[in-house]
């Protein structure tokens, strides 16, 4: 994944910094750069921008009053000097709060996480992805798997109609599957939420399959499986 960034800053050594730390890393690319939130309306308008590196303090306009003015906000990190704006600014739902100078190291951990978040919103975009089973390309939609498990070097996704069988570490399939959706209940099983019909003692029940749940992951999975949807009396 590729993050289109925007500085935003009247500060030339501090764009000049900046510009500097995204030449470093390899996920970034840098779309642009202004001087002024004026001229960086212009450029949101009219580029694709991932995430926005934003000052505060700036004539005419703040980096505050930019951001409220931007219907559909991309990802935002401030840079400032300015430390009286992190509770404000965190109302905004921005990304990170980096003070000035910035350091190498702190803006590597903000932009981490703005990797993760992006990550994360493409994986809950997508509705399906594609593996190798016996030598062909197989379609697989998320909304069709109802749980994964490890078969030492492979690994079999079940659905409703059939078993793929692909050559896959776990751990991968895991970290790619999103989150929300399914959730991972045993070193060898990971279960589609929505698809689990109930639960019986340490097992989960999906249509015929009876899937363990591990002991020392069992309170972490009920509380996901049960997301404040238990009714009692």
């Amino acid at each position: 994944m590729t993050i289109r960034c925007l500085i935003v800053d009247d500060e030339p050594v501090a764009r000049k910094g900046l510009r500097e730390y995204i030449a470093d890393i390899p996920f970034l690319e840098l779309a642009g750069e202004c001087d002024s939130p004026v001229k960086a309306l212009a450029t949101l308008q009219t580029q694709p921008i991932d995430l926005l590196l934003l000052d505060i303090q700036m004539p005419r306009m703040t980096g505050l009053e930019l951001l409220r003015s931007l219907p559909q906000p991309p990802l935002v990190i401030f840079t400032t000097a300015h430390p009286d704006y992190a509770v404000e600014s965190f109302e905004l739902n921005v990304l990170d709060y980096l003070l000035k100078p910035v350091s190498f190291e702190r803006f590597m951990k903000a932009v981490m996480k703005a990797r993760a978040y992006l990550d994360t919103q493409q994986k809950k975009d997508a509705d399906y992805f594609f593996i190798k089973c016996d030598n062909r390309l197989e379609k697989i939609n998320y909304e069709d798997i109802l749980f994964v498990e490890a078969l030492q070097n492979y690994v079999a996704i079940h659905t409703a109609a059939r078993k793929f069988t692909t050559y896959l570490t776990f751990k991968g399939v895991e970290e790619y599957l999103p989150a929300e959706r399914f959730v991972k209940v045993h070193k060898s099983f990971i279960v589609a939420i929505d698809k689990i019909s109930s639960i019986d003692g340490n097992e989960l029940v999906i249509g015929r399959h009876h899937i363990p749940v591990s002991r020392n992951l069992k309170d972490e999975v009920m509380e996901k499986i049960l997301n404040k949807r238990y009714l009692k009396r």
